[in-house]
């Protein structure tokens, strides 16, 4: 391992950065001559794609899609070399630019557009950037730092910019092989995405297998450019969409809905993918389940919900209710009725501030309660009936129920008119004996002069 480490660096310190033969090397390799003639020669013959006599991997014509799959992920990486290689070379004469248009064709094509040209106004570079990236880009090169390139230095970006689009070409052309062959090699995802859409997903995951072993949250974000919205708002903006954004579904799908709709299509394009790539369903009739599947959601996200539906009373009970009355039932409602307090205290009178626990009308409000205009001066808590029951039914446990006094009670009694009045426990008993006791004792039980009978 440490002698392939030492190999690269060794590889990298003899690359000349100043020829552009020495960084990229793919258009020179026979392996990418070989398959560029495959490929012509195959859309130009224009094969009957339904013969399905050879199994899959024994087709040349599927090995061929998976040469292209692979050469086209190795174009991509070409095409970022050749990027860089044009980046630094332009760097001297606009190095704002790279900030600005971020994908490497279009940087491709707006340097060779520009060239050593100073004054943006009078190159047209309509149809090659947004109206808004151009506005930027014109009004950026006029306070540009950079100076025009030497000619020698110049022709090489050129010389580099014409590769690039070259093997951009190259792999449009692979991708248009891939998609004429799609419905054979993989129908359900044709069926769900195009097959424009899955030659392209296939292209960038590098075959069928990656994209089926590939989680659908990286499946929608094959084919993502870094936008550059120089300074706008990105609001309308879709970022974190890749490929699946140009199929047919996406873009029929209501703005808010788009993302939700992403990742359903990412999902079953994954689903789809798998089922491809073991042969699941050569018919495609997975896929074009998977498609209405979406298809009914996004139909039902755009539903409206349902209408409130009043609420009607419920039907009046003819029969008698079974709620318990009686005694029982009045003895409850007396323990839990609510008390001449607590009345007083929800009940407001207009135009008099209530008084409050904390003054200023903080805490808890008294209501009317001592308030002058109530009435009262203030509430007696008046024994209820049923304090009245519980008290007499005390004494009687505690006294007896039989009339019989205690052996404690006094025969004296303070009164406010006659001062000490002496009373007979046993009144009721001389009612009963006929007046035989009633010599010093009279009915009231007070102590007076009684004549006898």
């Amino acid at each position: 391992m440490e002698e392939d480490i030492d190999g690269d660096l060794a590889d990298l310190e003899s690359l000349n950065y100043d020829d552009l033969d020495s960084v990229s090397k793919l258009q020179k390799t026979q392996r990418y001559n070989d398959i560029m003639q495959k490929v012509a020669d195959a859309l130009e013959m224009d094969s009957n794609v339904s013969n399905q006599g050879f199994v899959l991997e024994d087709d040349p014509e599927y090995q061929l899609i998976v040469e292209c799959n692979a050469l086209s992920v190795d174009i991509e990486n070409e095409i970022i070399i050749i990027h860089n290689f044009i980046r630094d070379k332009y760097r001297l004469k606009f190095p704002e630019l790279e900030s600005l248009v971020h994908h490497p064709i279009d940087y491709a094509r707006v340097v060779k557009k520009i060239g050593n040209e100073m004054d943006l106004t009078l190159v047209d570079l309509e149809g090659l950037l947004p109206s808004a990236v151009i506005m930027v880009v014109s009004v950026t090169a006029s306070t540009t730092s950079g100076k025009p390139l030497p000619e020698e230095i110049l022709q090489k970006t050129i010389d580099a910019c014409d590769r690039a689009l070259t093997l951009d070409s190259a792999k449009k052309m692979v991708l248009n092989f891939v998609e004429s062959r799609m419905g054979y090699i993989a129908p359900n995802l044709s069926a769900i995405v195009g097959s424009a859409v899955a030659a392209k997903l296939m292209g960038t995951a590098g075959g069928l297998v990656a994209l089926a072993k590939m989680p659908a949250c990286n499946v929608q974000l094959l084919g993502a450019k870094k936008k550059n919205l120089a300074g706008f708002s990105t609001a309308t903006s879709q970022f974190r969409v890749g490929y699946i954004e140009q199929t047919e579904i996406f873009q029929s799908t209501p703005p808010p809905l788009k993302m939700r709709a992403c990742r359903l299509i990412a999902a079953k394009s994954t689903l789809a993918a798998r089922v491809d790539s073991t042969r699941g369903d050569p018919t495609g009739k997975t896929g074009r389940v998977f498609k209405d599947e979406i298809l009914k959601k996004i139909e039902k996200w755009q539903e409206p919900p349902p209408a409130k539906q009043p609420k009607p009373l419920p039907v009046p009970d003819s029969e008698p209710k079974k709620k318990r009355g009686g005694r029982r039932l009045r003895k409850m409602k007396e323990r839990y009725a609510t008390t001449e307090m607590r009345k007083l205290a929800n009940r407001m009178q207009f135009g008099v501030p209530e008084e409050s626990s904390l003054g200023d009308g903080l805490g808890e409000g008294y209501g009317m309660l001592g308030q002058a205009g109530s009435g009262k001066l203030r509430v007696s808590a008046a024994q209820s009936k049923l304090a009245a029951k519980v008290v007499k039914k005390f004494k009687e446990k505690r006294y007896g129920s039989s009339g019989a006094t205690s052996g404690l009670t006094s025969s004296l009694a303070f009164t406010p008119v006659q001062g000490i009045e002496l009373s007979n426990p046993q009144a009721h008993l001389n009612q009963l004996g006929g007046g035989t006791q009633s010599t010093y004792f009279s009915e009231t039980g007070t102590f007076s002069k009684i004549r006898k009978n």
